[in-house]
Protein backbone atom coordinates (compact mmCIF):
# COMPACT_ATOMS: atom_id res chain seq x y z
CA UNK A 1 0.00 0.00 0.00
CA UNK A 2 1.50 3.39 -0.97
CA UNK A 3 2.31 5.76 1.86
CA UNK A 4 0.17 8.83 2.31
CA UNK A 5 1.87 12.10 1.54
CA UNK A 6 1.03 15.08 3.68
CA UNK A 7 -0.30 17.60 1.18
CA UNK A 8 0.83 20.50 3.34
CA UNK A 9 4.36 19.10 3.70
CA UNK A 10 6.84 21.30 1.89
CA UNK A 11 10.39 19.89 2.07
CA UNK A 12 11.97 23.23 1.13
CA UNK A 13 10.04 24.99 3.88
CA UNK A 14 10.92 22.25 6.40
CA UNK A 15 14.63 22.67 5.60
CA UNK A 16 14.34 26.44 5.95
CA UNK A 17 12.69 26.12 9.36
CA UNK A 18 15.32 23.66 10.59
CA UNK A 19 18.05 26.05 9.43
CA UNK A 20 16.40 29.19 10.89
CA UNK A 21 15.47 27.59 14.22
CA UNK A 22 17.89 24.75 14.83
CA UNK A 23 20.93 25.78 12.86
CA UNK A 24 21.86 28.96 14.65
CA UNK A 25 22.24 30.47 18.11
CA UNK A 26 19.27 32.76 17.61
CA UNK A 27 16.81 29.99 16.78
CA UNK A 28 14.95 30.09 20.08
CA UNK A 29 14.43 33.86 19.90
CA UNK A 30 13.29 33.57 16.28
CA UNK A 31 10.79 30.91 17.32
CA UNK A 32 9.55 33.18 20.13
CA UNK A 33 9.15 36.06 17.67
CA UNK A 34 7.20 33.92 15.20
CA UNK A 35 4.98 32.55 17.95
CA UNK A 36 4.29 36.07 19.26
CA UNK A 37 3.43 37.35 15.78
CA UNK A 38 1.01 34.48 15.26
CA UNK A 39 -0.82 35.51 18.41
CA UNK A 40 -0.80 39.21 17.55
CA UNK A 41 0.85 41.14 14.71
CA UNK A 42 2.83 43.99 16.22
CA UNK A 43 5.56 46.55 15.69
CA UNK A 44 9.21 46.14 16.61
CA UNK A 45 9.06 48.09 19.90
CA UNK A 46 6.04 46.17 21.17
CA UNK A 47 7.67 42.89 20.21
CA UNK A 48 10.90 43.76 22.05
CA UNK A 49 8.93 44.74 25.16
CA UNK A 50 6.69 41.66 25.05
CA UNK A 51 9.65 39.27 24.70
CA UNK A 52 11.99 41.10 27.06
CA UNK A 53 14.63 41.51 24.36
CA UNK A 54 16.69 44.50 23.25
CA UNK A 55 15.23 46.36 20.28
CA UNK A 56 18.40 45.74 18.24
CA UNK A 57 18.20 41.98 18.83
CA UNK A 58 14.57 41.89 17.74
CA UNK A 59 15.38 43.99 14.67
CA UNK A 60 18.22 41.64 13.74
CA UNK A 61 16.02 38.54 14.00
CA UNK A 62 13.01 40.11 12.29
CA UNK A 63 15.20 41.30 9.41
CA UNK A 64 16.43 37.73 8.93
CA UNK A 65 12.88 36.36 9.12
CA UNK A 66 11.70 38.91 6.53
CA UNK A 67 14.66 38.12 4.26
CA UNK A 68 13.72 34.42 4.42
CA UNK A 69 10.01 35.05 3.70
CA UNK A 70 8.75 33.93 7.10
CA UNK A 71 7.54 37.40 8.15
CA UNK A 72 6.06 40.28 6.15
CA UNK A 73 5.67 43.93 7.08
CA UNK A 74 3.08 46.60 6.40
CA UNK A 75 3.32 50.33 7.05
CA UNK A 76 6.22 52.72 7.36
CA UNK A 77 8.91 53.63 9.87
CA UNK A 78 7.93 53.27 13.54
CA UNK A 79 4.36 52.33 12.64
CA UNK A 80 5.49 49.31 10.64
CA UNK A 81 3.63 46.19 11.69
CA UNK A 82 4.93 42.64 11.28
CA UNK A 83 2.86 39.57 10.42
CA UNK A 84 3.53 35.93 9.65
CA UNK A 85 3.91 35.35 5.95
CA UNK A 86 1.13 33.37 4.25
CA UNK A 87 3.77 30.65 3.60
CA UNK A 88 4.48 30.22 7.32
CA UNK A 89 0.84 30.60 8.29
CA UNK A 90 -0.08 27.75 5.94
CA UNK A 91 2.61 25.52 7.50
CA UNK A 92 2.38 26.61 11.12
CA UNK A 93 1.85 23.05 12.32
CA UNK A 94 5.25 22.16 10.84
CA UNK A 95 6.76 25.09 12.76
CA UNK A 96 5.22 23.77 15.99
CA UNK A 97 6.50 20.23 15.31
CA UNK A 98 10.06 21.47 14.75
CA UNK A 99 9.89 23.65 17.88
CA UNK A 100 8.78 20.59 19.87
CA UNK A 101 11.68 18.52 18.49
CA UNK A 102 14.06 21.32 19.47
CA UNK A 103 12.51 21.41 22.98
CA UNK A 104 11.51 25.05 22.55
CA UNK A 105 8.88 25.95 25.14
CA UNK A 106 6.90 28.82 23.70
Amino acid sequence: MPSKTNVSDDPEFRRLLWYMLGGSRGGWNRARILHALRNQPTNMNQLAEKLGLEYRAVKHHVDILVKNSLVISRGEHYGMMYFLSPWLDAHFQMFEEICAKLNFEL
